[in-house]
């Protein structure tokens, strides 16, 4: 069967690149890669409508608040994953770890590898806010033994949280894919303590977490504080990404709200990370 591949460029990118991912999803498409001028994405002949790519997605509103470029292509499917490792970089988290699919060279890594057969590349470091939160991990003075990972995506995050100590991580997404991804990744990594868990926050498992991860939008995140904030112990730390840092400030008085003090921050194009500690 044959692929097609979508080329889109967006105007303004963020945060349109992020959401139409979600949309193209929803609407056939499997595989995506980040571009500076927006994404690629490809999905099997049968499973998307070449004469109406777009139909029933996001881009079909002329009316939403931005301009896109659109290009289309079938791919034979003997070059589909000659095509698909040509789009695919690693993602280097200077100086911490490297990002990388199984096809790469494991040579070309700088400090710590994170393999990762993505299904999404939002879930790779290709995103800011990944690239964020995996920074944010290895600078942590120690990883606590329990972990949470809400919205983990491809696991990168989890993955990551055990290579740096955590004895249990609880990796929890609202994506059937999502779940298992994630535990195929974590074969990959060689990591064994991490539970893939389907659901949202009511299906969490009140372990008492040292650590919170969330890399979400904000209206989940600030749905979620005060779940966050009763399932973390005493002095735990919540990190929260998936949001421009003009939304700190209201994260920050919603966090505090539930007895969550603000200790920390990263930016990286206009996108934030927030941390938090449990007083």
């Amino acid at each position: 069967m044959e692929y097609i591949e979508l080329t889109i460029a967006l105007r303004p990118r963020d945060p349109w690149a992020e959401i139409l991912v979600a949309d193209l999803a929803e609407n056939g498409y499997e595989s995506f890669v980040e571009t500076e001028e927006g994404i690629l994405a490809y999905g099997r002949e049968g499973d998307v409508d070449f004469s109406a790519p777009l139909k029933n997605t996001l881009l079909a509103d002329k009316e939403l608040d931005f301009e896109f470029d659109l290009t289309s292509k079938v791919i034979p499917q003997e070059n589909w994953n000659a095509q698909w490792e040509a789009d695919f970089h690693p993602v280097v988290v200077a100086p911490y770890c490297t990002i990388l699919a199984p096809f790469h060279d494991l040579n070309d890594a700088q400090g710590m590898p994170i393999i990762i057969q993505p299904q999404m590349s939002f879930g790779t470091g290709h995103h800011q806010t990944t690239y964020m939160m995996s920074k944010a991990l290895f600078e942590l003075e120690k990883v606590p033994e329990i972990v949470l990972d809400m919205g983990t995506g491809t696991g990168v995050l989890a993955i990551i949280a055990e290579k740096l100590g955590a004895k249990k991580v609880v990796a929890v997404d609202i994506e059937d894919w999502s779940v298992e991804n994630t535990k195929e990744n974590a074969e990959r990594n060689n990591c064994h303590a991490i539970e893939a868990i389907y659901g949202d926050i009511e299906n969490v498992p009140a372990l008492g977490y040292g650590l919170i991860l969330a890399n979400i939008n904000k209206n989940v995140l600030l749905a979620h504080l005060p779940s966050y904030a009763q399932l973390l112990n005493q002095n735990g730390i919540l990190m929260l990404s998936g949001f421009f840092e003009t939304d700190a400030d209201e994260l920050i008085k919603a966090a505090s709200a539930v007895g969550l003090s603000e200790i920390g921050r990263l930016t990286k194009e206009e996108w934030c990370c927030l941390h938090f500690q449990k007083h």
